[in-house]
């Protein structure tokens, strides 16, 4: 089912599988800007996610985007390396645990 907001994105992964969250350790916070933007941490543990408006936490990794890109990557819309090749995803921090939320966020 499709998202339409940065809400139900979020929310989405809070419901995920446990299983999909194996071996996912860290912080990580969206920064996303535009209409329905904002700022989420989200905290990745033994198989669990939390998630908190703000930045409430220093992150391993940053992730910047319009908020409208981040619902289509999530939609599958938008492919996040095509989106992080044409500058539309800034990613600050860890690569290697922004390539790992590709799996969880789509």
């Amino acid at each position: 089912m499709a998202v339409t907001t940065v809400q139900e994105v979020i929310q989405r992964v809070t419901g995920l599988d446990p299983s999909r969250l194996q071996g996912m350790s860290g912080v990580v916070l969206f920064d996303l800007s535009g209409e329905g933007g904002g700022k989420w941490t989200l905290t990745f543990g033994e198989g669990k996610v939390k998630v908190e408006e703000g930045q409430t936490s220093t992150p391993n990794v940053t992730l910047s985007m319009n908020a409208a890109d981040f619902i289509a990557m999530a939609n599958g819309q938008l492919n996040p390396v095509s989106a992080f090749m044409q500058g539309k995803i800034r990613v600050t921090g860890d690569m290697g645990m922004a390539m790992r939320l590709q799996s969880i966020l789509t």
